[in-house]
């Protein structure tokens, strides 16, 4: 009997998912004659049973769009909201894979996927996942499918801002995705000439960037550029987030980690509006009119690079390969020009963040870009 393949994709959207789900699905199907069914909108259509047979024309002219054919959302199965209060769904997750007899449950999406997926594997479902995120954050993979097509997107968008902040002899101070790792924000400003680079990596001191961006104006230099991670930190925001995590993680008691978390969520939606302050405090501190642009979901969408399209593509079919070989429990990683599968518990333990040391922050500094620390 041919193998039974079901496919789902969870977290946020990012290009390059068709290109993954047809990877998958045509290497399944044309190479090993396996059956491949889509369940729709992540782990909460999972839960419900909600699917879609991928028959190899049905994967056909898909690989240039954006998003997914399948739909995703930010469901947990073990927290899934259901009539108004977080319910541990495992146990009819695991009924649904077993009604469609399934050898295998593949999952695209970001770190939070990667950790459900494994939830899963420890409940004895055979599954395989694939690194998808344009915050580039997932460890143990060179790269995920979807930052390059941000990273363009980022990019172009640093590059047309230019043109208005010579224009206007402006500050313009530019939020970037990337959650809590530094990749996009670097990458898109040191692509497109930031001025100043602000990362979660290396909390900033907002006296220090208004010194540089006064430096640049001695300088006969009247703009600035300012590329803001949305998870960027002050020195003293950092300071206060350090505190509430190590509350969490020494929490004595359920209640002391639920008091602990509710005041992270707390934080972070005090946090949320943190660039706008930044940039009325540097118009404040510097003199200069300045203006804030937030790229939001615009980097999620559109047609992915050819980059993108290449790398899903290739880590898609190695997904079939391991399929076929019953190699479970692993994340395909992109390793150098090859695919190789990593252990999903190694994968679930870590987040990957920008080393201090990386080549492009030493680029950066060469040239003499600010991180707002100096």
């Amino acid at each position: 009997m041919a193998k039974q393949v079901g496919i789902l994709t969870s977290g946020g959207d990012a290009p390059g998912l068709n290109a993954a789900i047809r990877g998958v699905g045509k290497a399944a199907i044309e190479s090993y004659d396996m059956h491949v069914i889509g369940f729709k909108n992540g782990f909460r259509g999972l839960m419900q049973d909600r699917t879609m047979e991928l028959p190899s024309d049905a994967l056909s002219n898909i690989l240039t769009l954006g998003g997914t054919i399948l739909g995703t959302s930010r469901d947990k199965p073990h927290r899934m909201p259901i009539a108004g209060k977080e319910q541990d769904m495992t146990d009819v997750i695991l009924e649904v894979y077993d009604k469609h007899h399934l050898d295998v449950l593949v999952c695209l999406g970001g770190r939070g996927t990667q950790k459900n997926a494994l939830r899963l594997a420890n409940k004895g479902m055979n599954v395989v996942t694939l690194p998808k995120t344009i915050d580039n954050d997932i460890p143990l993979t060179d790269t995920t499918f979807g930052f390059d097509t941000a990273l363009g997107i980022a990019t172009d968008a640093i590059d047309r801002l230019h043109s208005t902040a010579t224009s206007h002899n402006r500050v313009i101070v530019v939020e970037i995705m990337g959650h809590r790792a530094g990749w996009l924000a670097l990458g898109a400003g040191l692509a497109g000439g930031a001025d100043v680079i602000l990362l979660p990596e290396i909390p900033y001191d907002e006296n220090a960037i208004a010194e540089t961006i006064r430096a640049r104006t001695r300088k006969g230099k009247h703009f600035s550029i300012v590329a803001v991670a949305e998870g960027a930190m002050s020195k003293a925001e950092a300071a206060e987030f350090e505190v509430a995590r190590a509350a969490k993680d020494n929490a004595a008691n359920k209640e002391a980690k639920q008091a602990a978390r509710k005041a992270l969520y707390e934080m972070d939606a005090k946090h949320a509006n943190n660039t706008l302050r930044l940039t009325e405090k540097l118009e404040a501190l510097t003199g200069l009119e300045s203006r804030l642009t937030i790229l939001g979901h615009l980097q999620r969408g559109g047609t992915p690079s050819g980059a993108d399209r290449i790398l899903a593509t290739c880590l898609g079919t190695a997904c079939a390969d391991l399929i076929a070989d019953k190699h479970f429990g692993v994340m395909v990683a992109a390793r150098g020009d090859n695919a190789e599968p990593v252990a999903l518990e190694e994968v679930a333990k870590m987040r990957k963040t920008v080393p201090l040391d990386h080549p492009w922050i030493s680029a950066a500094r060469h040239i003499g870009v600010s991180f707002g620390n100096e």
